[in-house]
């Protein structure tokens, strides 16, 4: 069901690039608020350059980001910069971080997975898209047919096989790669290239009756690719079923891998005008007990000691910082009838269909178009400006758990945007996947 298969990826030869810690990057949609320049600047062959390339006065159809993309690509190739790899291979992605004192390893494999639609069950979504980034992604692919990014994708495997396949081929083994990038720069990034053919022969297998795969970070990219493939065989209907546009470049994680993580993701309402801080209050009091407490440590003990339970946030604002629990998931029946329970009790489902809608006003579809409204991994900006500014409010919350993806990607419910942050993310750069048309998997 799940058709892995090793391909021979376009990578950066390091004889030309020197250290590839300089030419990789964030996915491209993290690669903003100046982060863009910084690639810029560290390496002329960044593969910033070509995921998410500078805009110039002038640009027109025939000289814009999406063609200078294409042109980096087939120049690097030319000059060496870039070189496809000898054989076909699979490629073990192993990223160490430190977390709470405690060092982390999340284990991945990079291989080029098969396209499927949702409704056939092999990969599903967990979270809403929205079109503009499914258009920009789909220019860049028509223009240089390549991916160069990971859809970062979770597998059930209780026993962690692959894992343990995987971890036998490269014992003793240095990395071929083994750098830390530019924004994470806390992560250790490590790769090995594996070409035995008993080895992606035994991965295959492994893979081959999976279903239920969940796309943890990259929805607008398989969708986009799913875009690009039915756009490839109407133009290309004689190709062979193992034609590359068939495929993407994914990184697959088990569910069950100890390394997975999931960082919470904070919401800061600002320049909100309709409500003040006391109203806000008397109307969450109907749905929440609401103690205040004396601060920020105060504050994220008590969401620590609330791991695992239901409807449970902090409220940062100027006049003081409230900790909120939910009395009863009762109200989200009434708010949210359509949806399953394993939606209706999400802590984002809760914020955002109860305090931000029902209690505070604002309406599903500001939100949705994100206005008036960031949301932080880091809370330090949301609280600097909460106790500052009166119209500012910063809830806390604490980590959407697997458990609860799982259930709602089972019962077919999409969560609310930025439900969840799998940490670290997936680095860009590390390997090409070419799809152009005469290219085979």
């Amino acid at each position: 069901m799940a058709n892995l298969k090793p391909f021979s990826g376009i990578r950066y030869n390091p004889e030309k690039v020197g250290d590839i810690a300089t030419v990789i990057s964030q996915p491209y949609d993290r690669v903003r608020h100046g982060l863009q320049d910084k690639y810029y600047d560290l390496n002329e062959y960044n593969v910033v350059r070509m995921i998410k390339g500078k805009e110039k006065e002038g640009d027109h159809v025939n000289e814009n980001v999406y063609t200078r993309a294409r042109n980096f690509l087939s120049k690097w190739l030319a000059e060496g910069v870039l070189k496809y790899e000898e054989k076909p291979a699979l490629y073990v992605y192993h990223q160490q971080f430190e977390l709470n004192g405690e060092t982390i390893v999340r284990k991945a494999v990079i291989g080029a997975l098969e396209l499927a639609r949702f409704e056939e069950g092999i990969v599903l979504p967990h979270e809403k898209t929205h079109d503009g980034p499914k258009m920009d992604r789909l220019n860049l692919t028509r223009a240089t047919q390549a991916y160069y990014g990971n859809i970062f994708i979770l597998y059930p495997d209780a026993q962690n096989k692959v894992d343990a396949i995987l971890d036998a081929a490269i014992a003793d083994r240095q990395p071929d790669v083994d750098v830390r990038e530019l924004f994470e720069k806390d992560v250790r990034q490590m790769l090995w290239v594996v070409t035995d053919e008993d080895v992606l022969a035994a991965v295959h297998a492994e893979f081959a009756p999976k279903t239920g795969l969940i796309i943890a970070d990259g929805h607008h990219r398989y969708e986009t690719a799913i875009a690009y493939r039915d756009e490839q065989r109407k133009k290309f209907p004689n190709a062979p079923a193992d034609a590359a546009f068939n495929y993407l470049m994914v990184a697959l994680v088990s569910m069950s891998n100890p390394g997975l993580t999931i960082l919470p993701t904070h919401r800061l309402i600002f320049d909100y005008k309709d409500m003040t801080v006391e109203q806000v209050l008397e109307k969450a009091a109907e749905y929440f007990e609401i103690t205040k407490v004396d601060d920020r440590a105060a504050l994220e003990a008590r969401m620590d000691s609330k791991i695992g339970a239901m409807g449970s946030f902090g409220m940062v604002t100027k006049s003081g910082v409230y900790a909120l629990d939910l009395k009863s998931a009762a109200v989200m029946e009434e708010l949210a009838p359509s949806h399953k329970k394993s939606w209706q009790t999400l802590d984002a489902s809760i914020l955002h269909k109860l305090i931000l809608e029902h209690i505070m006003g604002i309406s599903e579809a500001t939100i949705d178009a994100k206005e008036g409204i960031e949301y932080l991994r880091e809370p330090d900006l949301g609280y600097e400006r909460a106790a500052e500014d009166e119209s500012a409010f910063l809830f806390i919350v604490n980590a959407t758990r697997m458990e609860q993806i799982k259930a709602c990607t089972v019962d077919d419910e999409k969560m609310p945007q930025k439900s969840t942050d799998f940490y670290p993310k997936i680095v860009t750069g590390l390997a090409i996947l070419d799809v152009s048309p005469d290219t085979t998997i």
